[in-house]
């Protein structure tokens, strides 16, 4: 314990998704011990990360691009169930195997400076001072609302992604989705089928991607998300720059029209939507899939954000301070992405505390 009644260790990790896990895996591979050296802090009531609060009818099987956490193959899975079972099995599967003792749920309200060069968390099950950080809270639990006249006088129901249930709700209703990204398009053709009318609206044209997503292409997303990162400004996500995967559900879709998309509306109405030249929409619910920012309120005491709003971060190392590590941010923010910056970002924790004593 420590001046702030803190338990001292040499590693917090916060959240328990893809990333915190592959993160406390690599630090169990380095001889480090859960409890002696460090600990996996998760908010969430279950293992799973932001995959157990995913809609029902997103089974496994439409699930795009999801790879296995380091050391445990996610094999056999019924690709007919739903993407949140499957995972959040094999995620409490994984902490089982590895021993990895989570802490859930568990708040983490601040990280702030500590004394003697450690840290102070700050947690709903007490105060931790270690000498390093790797930060794994993901997106999940920041929704991204956008804000237009007129959206308070809306007398019908808004609602984002993260509060999606499935396309039963929708039935005999007029549903206006806004968003050009995979949640979207998902939302779209489940509704369609329900609805009384959709629209799809989005800022930008979609780009629909032919072809596999090879590794070139991936490399070439990646680069442009870290380029934002490395500048200081907030990350947009891989998905953002990679395109919509053009697959035959897609492509029955759009020969229906379900995917016929409207330019960004100018103002919201009592009743519907209303664009720059005079058209109007009426609606009974308008679906805001605008996607989701970093999670990282809790590091506002350590002053990371650069003027350009994000947190400037070289591989996975904060620039304004070398103990903390952001991993399933920005560039990392995918299934694989997360599992190699947890590698990275253990290594450089260990390099770090094996140069500065305990």
């Amino acid at each position: 314990m420590n001046y702030f009644g803190a338990r001292e260790l040499d590693v917090v990790v916060i959240g328990a998704g893809q990333a915190g896990l592959s993160a406390a895996y690599h630090l169990r591979r380095t001889g480090a011990e859960p409890e002696r050296d460090f600990v996996v802090l998760d908010h969430a009531p279950r293992p799973g990360g932001a995959w157990q609060f995913r809609w029902p009818s997103l089974t496994y099987g439409k699930v795009h691009g999801m790879h296995s956490l380091p050391g445990m193959e996610l094999t056999g899975a019924d690709d007919s169930r739903p993407s949140s079972e499957v995972i959040g099995a094999y995620f409490a599967a994984y902490e089982r195997r590895f021993g990895l003792r989570v802490h859930r749920p568990v708040e983490v309200s601040a990280v702030r400076e500590g004394e003697g060069g450690r840290l102070l968390v700050e947690t709903s099950e007490g105060a931790y001072a270690p000498r390093a950080l790797i930060n794994a809270t993901g997106t999940w639990d920041r929704p991204f609302w956008p804000r237009y006249p007129g959206q308070e006088t809306f007398r019908g129901r808004q609602l984002h992604t993260a509060d999606y249930a499935g396309p039963e709700e929708f039935a005999g209703r007029r549903v206006v989705v806004v968003g050009g990204g995979a949640s979207g398009t998902q939302h779209l053709m489940e509704i369609a089928d329900v609805a009384a009318a959709t629209y799809w609206v989005t800022r930008r044209p979609p780009v629909f991607r032919e072809g596999p997503f090879d590794q070139e292409r991936g490399r070439a997303a990646v680069a442009m998300v870290e380029d934002r990162v490395r500048r200081g400004l907030p990350p947009q996500s891989v998905v953002s720059v990679t395109g919509l995967p053009l697959n035959d559900a897609v492509r029955r879709a759009r020969e229906r029209g379900v995917l016929d998309r409207l330019p960004m509306f100018e103002r919201i109405t009592e009743s519907g939507v209303v664009w720059e030249d005079g058209r109007t929409v009426e609606a009974d619910v308008i679906l805001w899939a605008t996607g989701f920012r970093p999670a990282v309120d809790h590091l506002a005491p350590l002053r990371l954000r650069e003027p350009g709003g994000g947190i400037r971060v070289e591989d996975t190392q904060a620039v304004r301070d070398a103990r903390v590590h952001l991993v399933g941010y920005g560039p990392s923010a995918s299934t694989i992405g997360a599992n190699r910056a947890g590698r990275a970002a253990v290594r450089s924790v260990r390099r770090l505390l094996d140069r500065v004593p305990a």
